[in-house]
């Protein structure tokens, strides 16, 4: 790929912020990947910000809210994934504060009874451990999982 100026770069990026929300964890790799020198990585992040393209507290909002209601992932999921993503802590706490606590029951209540039905094992206790990874594996705490488990039993 041939190298981009400034403004092709910053027309691209901001193009791809107005597809879907982005970070700047994200504006930085695609721009790593477009081998844009480091100095014009940070004026085209402070203008994306400037021109409201970027803004990575309205991201973890919107990111916190696809991922519980469309993926159904669990808390600890979604903040393993943005903490990967080098965001704020303030933001990550402030954007979780929005999941309500029974919406999370009831969405891994219904994960727990879906997968139930497709899994095999010999006994109740092995069935019940994969019930276990598989939940643990979408973001949800041991406790919580139990407490479900012991519910739909």
């Amino acid at each position: 790929m041939n190298k981009l100026s400034y403004e092709q770069a910053l027309h691209r990026l901001a193009a791809y912020c107005s597809r879907s929300e982005r970070c700047c964890w994200d504006v930085g790799r695609k721009m790593d990947e477009w081998e844009i020198p480091v100095e014009q990585q940070n004026q085209i992040v402070q203008q994306l910000r400037k021109e409201k393209f970027l803004d990575d507290e309205r991201y973890c909002k919107a990111f916190v809210n696809d991922k519980a209601r469309y993926n159904r992932w669990g808390i600890h999921r979604i903040r393993f994934e943005l903490r990967k993503k080098q965001l704020p802590e303030s933001f990550i706490q402030e954007a979780l504060k929005n999941l309500d606590p029974e919406e999370n029951r009831e969405r891994l209540r219904l994960l727990l009874e879906q997968k139930k039905k497709s899994v095999k094992g010999k006994n109740e206790w092995e069935v019940r451990q994969k019930l276990l990874r598989f939940a643990a594996s979408r973001g949800f705490s041991l406790e919580e999982v139990e407490k479900e488990l012991r519910i739909i039993d």
